[in-house]
């Protein structure tokens, strides 16, 4: 059996990993390339009870440039600011 698992990191709000036995390669691709994965962490392929790291694979074949992590901790700057905002808000 063979399938991947991509992480995916939200900052201070967490990660997920997402594992779907049907998606072949060429989907994670796909989706990689169209941005519906993005602040990938790793892209694992397992095979039978073999793990392989195919992250680098899979960026230069979808042929997105990488980003710096300071990109998440941007973001997730922003959702604190919001956050602190909303909190302080007269009623």
């Amino acid at each position: 059996m063979q399938y991947f698992v991509v992480m995916i990191d939200y900052g201070r709000r967490g990660r997920e990993a997402v594992v779907d036995p049907e998606i072949t390669r060429r989907e994670v691709v796909s989706r990689v390339a169209s941005g519906e994965y993005r602040n990938i962490s790793f892209i694992h392929e397992i095979i039978d009870q073999s793990v392989e790291d195919i992250t680098e694979d899979i960026l230069a074949e979808a042929a997105v440039p990488e980003i710096p992590a300071s990109g998440a901790d941007l973001q997730a700057a922003q959702f604190d600011h919001a956050r602190d905002l909303r909190k302080h808000e007269i009623a």
